[in-house]
């Protein structure tokens, strides 16, 4: 079977987020099970010159749109096992980051009609063409629209998943019609129009032959209207053809008997594990003291990432003798509270602004726990690598969260972490304070827990399988 994945990043060449980390992972899992995945990504200014030493130039052509006719090179790159083409427009995708642009629908639309014809371009169509987030939620419009008339699209099937229902891709009516050169009939609400505008996000789950999202829960979440981002209605339509496929992590790369970043390497021993605390305290600015339990946050700085939440505990959280190591970027509000708050508690409080992936990894492994208190969160990697790592996760429970994570049951001894309902401060703190004492005064309870999430599959296997059987589903 062939597939190919397009998608706006993807490790190893470009990462932003969570995204990154699927793209990179989920095509070796499938790689494994007999599928042939290509991945199709814009050729960014700040993919390492390393991965393009060797690339291969494939060609060119022109997309035409609207009024526009624009250069698209072809490039073929093989990056830890898996090909990608990179489509290649130095105007449009040689900047400094992958989005934030006042021309993204421009430039999202281009990558779209660029990505169908690169399929043409191909000796043999993929069979599977799956689709990740607003950014390539048209390539489905476009193959069941302007691309029909390709007798051998019409056997290509498609999917679309969402990773993030609250990034839809939403422009002016007038612009989108201007880019892809189509009639008052494709803004109608069975297509791309939306409150007035239009939806890249939408065009996806209109029109592509199977949905899926990162989660169980989430997949039951976004029907409603509390999470459904104004698309709740649509999905319900098309509850039959959408499915929550759980994300995995590399297992192989969050190691943490072989991964490099860390000060100690380790696999079962909480001893071994703790050793790496000292060395990240010095390293942050903690004061350097065992005892005192540290809690890890690698995370955006937003509100569906719970920041308010973090930020209205923090008192208490100190009051407790806590320690708070936190890496990230975002929302400036938040930034500038927790600027601030870095002065009220020196030693206690340190704070990464941006990313460093070395020291993400070393957060994940010198913590004693990991908090997530998310508003939403529709799969989440960071509780599945503290897990990995033996870090006890502290999770709000919503999406992806609540499918990854056990909550304790000292009477029974299951369960892989903490976790509260309500988005409060409350409750948030109530839970911090349910997992400090287990910490301080049962550490043999504290082991079992540590022990009951060691036990757990948090690579792409099973996943990779469920893909699979979806696959040969829309084939046959």
């Amino acid at each position: 079977m062939n597939v190919w994945f397009v998608a706006s990043e993807g490790v190893p060449l470009v990462k932003t987020g969570g995204l990154a980390d699927v793209i990179g992972a989920l095509p070796k899992a499938l790689g494994g099970r007999g599928i042939e995945v290509t991945v199709v990504l814009p050729k960014y200014g700040s993919i390492p010159d390393a991965y393009l030493e060797d690339a291969a130039f494939k060609g060119y052509y022109y997309i035409t749109m609207g009024w526009r006719r624009e250069y698209c090179g072809l490039y073929e790159v093989m990056a830890d096992g898996v090909r990608f083409l990179l489509i290649d427009n130095e105007f449009y995708f040689r900047r400094e980051s992958p989005y934030g642009y006042g021309d993204d629908a421009e430039r999202f639309v281009f990558f779209s009609f660029a990505a169908v014809e690169a399929m043409l371009r191909e000796e043999t169509l993929p069979d599977v063409v799956h689709c990740h987030d607003w950014q390539t939620g048209l390539v489905p419009f476009l193959l069941r629209t302007r691309y029909a008339y390709e007798p051998a699209v019409q056997r290509v099937r498609t999917v679309f998943t969402i990773h993030n229902l609250q990034y839809q891709g939403v422009f002016s009516r007038e612009l989108l019609q201007d880019l892809l050169s189509v009639g008052d009939d494709a803004f109608t609400g069975d297509s791309l129009e939306f409150y007035g505008a239009a939806s890249c996000m939408k065009a996806g789950l209109r029109f592509a032959d199977k949905l899926t999202t990162v989660s169980p829960s989430y997949a039951l979440e976004i029907q409603t209207a509390e999470y459904g981002e104004k698309l709740d209605g649509v999905l319900r339509q098309r509850a039959g053809d959408l499915v929550g496929i759980l994300n995995g992590i590399d297992t192989q790369s969050y190691d943490s008997m072989t991964d490099s970043a860390l000060h100690v390497r380790y696999r079962d021993s909480l001893a071994k594990k703790r050793q790496n605390k000292p060395a990240l305290q010095r390293e942050l600015g903690l004061a350097e003291d065992a005892n005192a339990p540290l809690i890890g946050v690698v995370s955006r700085m937003v509100g569906q990432k719970g920041f308010d939440l973090i930020l209205d505990s923090l008192p208490a959280l100190m009051d407790e003798g806590a320690q708070l190591a936190v890496l990230g970027s975002g929302d400036p509000h938040f930034e500038h509270l927790l600027g601030e708050a870095i002065r009220r508690y020196p030693g206690q409080l340190a704070v990464w602004f941006g990313f460093n992936e070395g020291l993400a990894r070393r957060i994940y492994a010198s913590s004693d726990m990991f908090l997530m208190p998310s508003r939403f969160e529709p799969c989440g990697l960071s509780q599945l690598i503290s897990l990995r790592y033996r870090t006890v996760p502290i999770v709000r429970e919503t999406g992806g969260l609540k499918d990854t994570v056990e909550p304790f049951n000292e009477f029974a001894g299951t369960g892989t972490g903490f976790t509260f309902g309500p988005a409060s401060a409350h409750d948030l703190i109530f839970t911090v304070r349910r997992a400090l004492r287990f910490y301080r005064e049962e550490p043999e309870a504290w082991k079992r827990i540590v022990n009951n999430g060691a036990k757990r599959d948090y690579g792409w296997g099973s996943s990779a399988k469920q893909y699979e059987l979806l696959y040969r589903e829309l084939v046959k």
